[in-house]
């Protein structure tokens, strides 16, 4: 499947897409690429290694493959920290090659410019089959929605789908439910969302939840532990 997105710049000059069919997008109007380097590296990914330095591989679920940016970012960090990552991501929407192979994140960072041929490797890496990318990054991208997704065990959830008010259906409790069951004790789900009715929901679930501070341009995020 596929949706008319466009192409958008955000205030730290990296690209988004915007979605004229929910008038929605993929990231922060305030920075794309601070946004998920704070919200799914920093508070996700890191928190989670900071707690369990010595426990591989590390088993990230997405939820929202998107532009492939968090995915990225991920490859990253496991190839700069030497610490092998199995990574899961769903997406109803693969975007088309005409439009991923203008998007400009690998220029943003010039430290990491070296890994940038490898966002272009992730988007062509088949659908519904795992692959081996790099020593330290393995990724299975499955062209699905999370209602019919089939899970695996998770250390750590990128929860990024669409906002709670465009694409309420990823949002309810039973959807929340699917993916924290997959969730091993210690795990942490991640999301840039801050409702008072997902954190009441996360609660319910049996989670721990912090209410933390949010990217630039937002004052909350969420974080919810598995212990």
């Amino acid at each position: 499947m596929s949706r008319e997105v466009k192409i958008i710049t955000t205030e730290d000059g990296s690209h988004s897409l915007y979605v004229p069919e929910i008038n929605e997008t993929y990231h922060s109007f305030h920075g794309a690429y601070r946004e998920s380097v704070h919200v799914f590296m920093l508070y996700g990914l890191e928190a989670w290694y900071m707690r369990n330095p010595n426990k591989f591989p590390i088993r990230i679920f997405e939820v929202g493959f998107g532009t492939g940016l968090n995915a990225w970012l991920s490859l990253v960090w496991a190839e700069q920290y030497k610490v092998p990552v199995l990574y899961h991501t769903i997406e109803p929407f693969p975007l088309q090659e005409e439009v991923y192979k203008q998007l400009n994140y690998t220029e943003v960072d010039d430290s990491i410019y070296h890994y940038a041929p490898f966002f272009q490797v992730l988007h062509e890496a088949p659908w519904n089959k795992g692959d081996i990318v790099t020593e330290y990054f393995n990724m299975k991208k499955d062209e699905v929605t999370l209602e019919d997704a089939t899970l695996y065990p998770s250390d750590v959830i990128f929860y990024d789908a669409f906002a709670p008010n465009k694409q309420p259906e990823l949002w309810t409790k039973e959807m929340l439910a699917k993916a924290v069951d997959t969730l091993n004790p210690g795990g942490v789900l991640v999301t840039y969302c801050a409702k008072g009715q997902l954190k009441r929901d996360l609660k319910e679930l049996g989670l721990q939840v912090e209410t933390l501070p949010g990217p630039p341009g937002k004052k909350e995020m969420t974080r919810a532990w598995k212990v």
